[in-house]
């Protein structure tokens, strides 16, 4: 009896083993093991980064459809789709590839849009925008710095606060918390102004274009007022783009010129706390954005007419495509909840400076010419 049951067992056990087989459950021999690790070139990159991105360019896909079915801005709906997947973000394999949509991605895409701008259209706006750029940053971080001291909070959260608002968003906050002086809530003030200036952002992509055409701004105008006072690019492009494309395209070159007020700005305030004594921190020195080269490099080709009509064309379909999948990876990225626990002063604060650079901007509007 007992030999009948080593029989069952054993083909029973015979019985698993090949259906592990036909699962493809079994084990890799070693030979095949080692062929498939070696793979292709950033293979291990792919396989880390397509789950998010392909959750990104889906979005993307059903928001050109809808946008094209119902007549609504097509960066409007991957926001607010993206927003509805934000639990992706919060965990789990979409993560990098999220991150690399909301950044590289979106980089690619700014960069790519240099090749349906010329010198003459940048000429042709005078240097009303470089003024109002340079006094919109400078007054803003003043300011910043004054007001954080006269509602409880330290000086160099508004240094920090004013330097998101007022120059590029979180890359900017990141960038100046760099070299600001290492305090016990360094790292906590640099994640609070990060989700704030992105959720403030993300709010301003949406009423601005609302403000415009409520205060009847032309195309030009409007899309010195975006370009002037929203604090990411992201939301800069989305946002022009959604009234016009050279809305988009005066909106992008005077973000892009604030942008540029990064590296100045970060090694003046280095500089500030390097006098200040050994409370400061060196950080690392920051670095002309790789994007913002390729964006000058492509307007200066195109400005010569190097570039055929066919390549334009491409350009700005692929530059397209990557802004509303960018849109949608940082809508996936925003958390509304995050902010309602970061409690009211320093998100007040920057309320009011994100105030105070659009009336800056709006004066200089209402001068433009």
């Amino acid at each position: 009896m007992n030999s009948d049951l080593d029989t069952d067992t054993a083909a029973a056990r015979a019985l698993f083993q090949s259906l592990e087989g036909m699962e493809g459950l079994s084990r890799p021999e070693p030979a095949v093991a080692t062929k498939t690790k070696a793979g292709f070139p950033g293979q291990a990159a792919l396989l880390k980064l397509y789950p998010g991105v392909l959750v990104a360019v889906t979005i993307a896909l059903a928001s050109q459809w809808l946008a094209q079915h119902y007549g609504a801005p097509v960066m409007l709906f991957a926001l607010l789709f993206g927003m509805t997947f934000h639990f992706l973000h919060q965990e789990g394999r979409c993560i990098p590839g999220i991150e690399f949509s909301s950044k590289a991605v979106l980089r690619f895409g700014v960069a790519l849009l240099g090749a349906r701008i010329t010198a003459s259209q940048i000429l042709g706006l005078g240097l009303t925008p470089i003024i109002m750029v340079i006094v919109g940053i400078g007054s803003t971080i003043a300011l910043g710095a004054f007001v954080a001291k006269r509602m409880g909070l330290r000086s160099s959260f508004g240094v920090l606060s004013g330097g998101a608002v007022g120059i590029c968003g979180a890359s900017a906050a990141l960038a100046i918390a760099s070299v600001l002086p290492r305090g016990k809530d360094a790292e906590r003030d640099t994640i609070l102004a990060v989700v704030t200036v992105t959720a403030l952002s993300t709010i301003a992509m949406i009423t601005y274009p609302l403000l415009t055409a409520a205060l009847h701004l032309d195309h030009t105008r409007a899309g010195v007022f975006l370009g002037g006072t929203i604090h990411d690019v992201a939301q800069v492009v989305g946002a022009g783009y959604m009234i016009s494309p050279h809305t988009g395209d005066v909106a992008t070159y005077v973000k892009l010129l604030r942008v540029t007020m990064l590296l100045p700005v970060v090694f003046t305030i280095a500089f500030v706390v390097a006098r200040m004594g050994p409370g400061a921190s060196g950080g690392a020195k920051p670095t002309v954005p790789l994007f913002l080269i390729g964006f000058a490099a492509l307007v200066v080709i195109n400005s010569l007419g190097w570039l055929a009509k066919p390549v334009t064309d491409a350009a700005n379909e692929v530059s397209r495509w990557c802004l509303v999948t960018a849109i949608a990876g940082l809508g996936m990225k925003t958390s509304f909840k995050d902010l309602m626990t970061a409690g009211w002063r320093p998100v007040a604060l920057m309320v009011f400076e994100t105030v105070w650079i659009a009336g800056v901007v709006l004066v200089a509007v209402e001068f433009f010419t």
